[in-house]
């Protein structure tokens, strides 16, 4: 499929999906919205993809919502601004749920619903100049789709500053908080997402999206006999799983497994 606000590369097993809006800051309007929830939904079913990086052209990873875009919400009704702003929910959604491991790869503005593209991402690595804000209060607005992936990722008392403040923070404190893994020059940001690619490529890919749903089930969590039971019958399934046999055949035979390229 051919994207209008998109562009898709295949390199060695990954995707990069990079929002090509450069000349408004790859500002999100309801047509990148749909198509990057088109682009997770299917690169996220393709056997054929290990992992998926999000990127933006130009200077900036996002700058939030689109103001003509903002415009024409300006003049809906409740129940059409309802049904916009899910949208955006469920896109953020197919990120964080993608059975793909998801990279962010953050250089310039992340602003509005750019911070929730970073929090969406399950690994954010930011350039030097990459800066983040939390602006919708200066615009009698919250962030309210965005809300779980942030505050999940920077946590609540973080949040209760940024949220409030709308106040700018740049990629050292978003690595200090921990909202995102890691900070590097801009000229050391490609380096660093290809030495993820090739610590994803050595995984299986079924345990990789098992994984990733193990965080969810077990995130905020009390440890009980309830979750103990839980975890030992997941661990008891993967071991019987194709992957499980394979990948622990490998280890013992001193080979690599066979989806390691």
């Amino acid at each position: 499929m051919t994207y209008q606000t998109l562009e898709i590369e295949f390199k060695s097993g990954a995707v990069r999906i990079w929002m090509n809006r450069p000349e408004v800051h790859n500002a999100l309007d309801e047509i990148m919205i749909a198509e990057l929830n088109d682009a997770f939904t299917k690169f996220g079913q393709n056997t054929d993809v290990h992992a998926i990086v999000l990127g933006g052209r130009g200077k900036s990873f996002s700058a939030g919502a689109d103001l003509g875009w903002m415009k024409r919400a300006a003049d809906f009704t409740e129940e059409e601004n309802h049904e916009d702003a899910l949208k955006l929910a469920r896109m953020l959604q197919a990120i964080a749920e993608c059975p793909k491991p998801v990279i962010a790869r953050v250089q310039g503005a992340a602003f509005g619903g750019g911070v929730g593209l970073t929090a969406a991402a399950d690994i954010a690595i930011a350039g030097e100049h990459a800066k983040f804000c939390l602006s919708e209060v200066k615009l009698g607005l919250v962030p309210a789709t965005i809300a779980p992936y942030v505050v999940k990722a920077m946590g609540e008392r973080q949040a209760s500053r940024y949220f409030l403040t709308a106040e700018i923070f740049r990629s050292e404190k978003a690595a200090d908080m921990g909202f995102v893994h890691e900070h590097c020059t801009d000229a050391q940001l490609d380096a660093k997402i290809e030495d993820l690619l090739l610590a994803l490529n050595l995984a299986a890919p079924d345990a990789l999206d098992t994984a990733k749903g193990l965080i969810r089930s077990v995130s905020n969590r009390q440890l009980d006999e309830e979750l103990m039971n839980e975890t030992a019958e997941l661990i008891a399934r993967q071991r019987l799983t194709p992957e499980g046999r394979e990948g622990l055949a490998a280890f013992f035979d001193k080979r690599k497994a066979s989806w390691v390229a």
